[in-house]
């Protein structure tokens, strides 16, 4: 009852949600790296699939190499936790006109185990990386699409007034 109540209060309001009819046809060129590699097929499955560089915008992502620091350590000095940290930049152009449409930077974090057995170490340490560029392409895919779409109102509100 509640779900549907709060439907009809949406419907009435004129809400519309943001990605409904959004134009993603989004270009992302090669992000060097294996992290690279990832994060690009995380944005692409956001953006729904690759594009050919003939689509209408273009996002170069610029993914700097991760960041480890020590957050735990025990008496004898040997540590226990470390938090991975991965910082991208990123800009979006249209591939027609070649105007800058957004710039952006982003980061995201996630703290693992560090044990002392090699295998379940680097086990933590890949799952961090994996989730942190989960997290990145979350962050970078949202601004973009916000972007696209305010430029979509935008075009929509100017094409409305002539």
């Amino acid at each position: 009852m509640k779900k549907i109540l709060l439907f009809m209060l949406l419907c009435g309001c004129g809400f519309t949600p943001m990605f409904v009819g959004q134009d993603t046809d989004i270009y992302i060129p090669p992000i060097s790296g294996i992290n690279g590699i990832e994060l690009r097929n995380a944005l692409n499955g956001r953006f729904g699939g690759s594009h050919e560089s003939d689509a209408r915008y273009t996002l170069t992502v610029t993914l700097n190499e991760p960041v480890t620091q020590y957050k735990a350590l025990e008496r004898t000095g040997d540590a226990t936790w470390q938090e991975v940290l991965l910082r991208a930049s990123y800009k979006l152009s249209d591939t027609q006109t070649g105007r800058v449409i957004t710039t952006g930077n982003a980061v995201a974090s996630e703290s693992y185990t560090f044990v002392r057995y090699l295998v379940a170490s680097n086990a933590s340490y890949n799952n961090a990386v994996r989730n942190s560029l989960l997290v990145l392409a979350d962050k970078i895919s949202t601004h973009v699409l916000s972007s696209t779409h305010n430029l979509a109102v935008h075009k929509s509100d100017t094409d409305g007034q002539k």
